[in-house]
């Protein structure tokens, strides 16, 4: 079985290309696991689970844009592991059209685990929990691979401050958050590899393709920045990996790795970059391998 959640869009969720920005889905599916948590009578049941979950691990795949409506998004939302101290759930984010054709915009995975906020611990499911989970139970999509470590230079190198407005109520800076930093790191590495290099960049367009997220300790709020190292880990022909880590001095607090598609606006497709933004990158991807030796 699969719960359904009709999302309103908001305008301040659309990018410079007028889709919808990478890290607002990851708020549309926040919004439809807790709405699914709160009917079908399962509040009662697991009221553990609205009040108290942590997210461990965030696979998103980005499909096809999604521009701005007054009609609602719809996300399915279902659960495809149950394991003692975790659950994964899985959604899809699609319009559907008068002539019953579906249009899907993302697809995602979530690993979620209970957490005992006033301990600061994770917990196992409960019996009952599990039992409710597995009435929305269908089979897992593949799972993407592990996240290596990254090389910290000072050149992949992005101070990230934590605003008042990115905590949540338990304290701990919300799992959609992380995905707005990510992005803030890796438009500032871009620009300043190209801005060195000399190179104009004003039309060169990237979408998000991909983005897994794992999440290793909380972030809090604190007056001081926290550290996001970032590296060139792939040049394809069209398209290229960036990985990062979040850290606090050397702990590594989340590491991601996004893939991004260079992209043709007027023709709304994908495209190769020019040669001069190929080179620089190539160079920079090599120059970051040989320091981090």
């Amino acid at each position: 079985m699969r719960h359904l959640y009709e999302c309103p869009m908001r305008w301040a969720d659309l990018d410079l290309l007028g889709h919808v920005n990478n890290v607002t889905y990851v708020d549309y599916l926040q919004e439809a696991r807790v709405d699914m948590l709160r009917t079908h009578d399962l509040r009662s049941r697991t009221a553990g689970l609205v009040e108290g979950i942590v997210v461990a691990r965030h696979e998103v795949s980005y499909l096809a844009p999604l521009m701005f409506g007054f009609r609602p998004v719809s996300i399915e939302c279902w659960v495809t592991e149950i394991r003692a101290a975790s659950f994964t759930m899985a959604y899809e984010v699609f319009h559907t059209g008068e002539d019953g054709t579906r249009t899907v915009y993302l697809r995602a995975t979530t690993v979620l685990s209970p957490y005992v906020f006033a301990e600061e611990r994770p917990r196992r499911l409960t019996a009952e929990e599990k039992a409710v989970l597995e009435r929305f139970r269908e089979d897992p999509p593949p799972a993407s691979a592990p996240i290596a470590p990254v090389p910290h230079t000072e050149s992949g190198h992005y101070p990230v401050r934590v605003r008042f407005s990115d905590v949540d109520v338990y304290g701990h800076v919300n799992n959609v958050k992380y995905f707005e930093y990510l992005q803030e790191a890796r438009i500032w590495l871009v620009d300043q590899m190209m801005r060195d290099a000399g190179v104009d960049t004003a039309g060169v367009s990237v979408v998000v393709a991909q983005t897994d997220v794992d999440y290793k300790v909380p972030i809090l709020f604190r007056p001081e920045a926290y550290d996001v190292w970032s590296t060139i880990a792939h040049l394809g022909t069209k398209s290229m990996v960036i990985e990062s880590e979040i850290c606090d001095g050397d702990v590594v607090l989340a590491r991601a790795r996004v893939v991004m598609v260079f992209f043709d606006v007027a023709q709304q497709r994908s495209a190769a970059p020019p040669e001069e933004y190929r080179a620089v990158v190539t160079k920079y991807a090599e120059r970051t391998r040989v320091a981090a030796l």
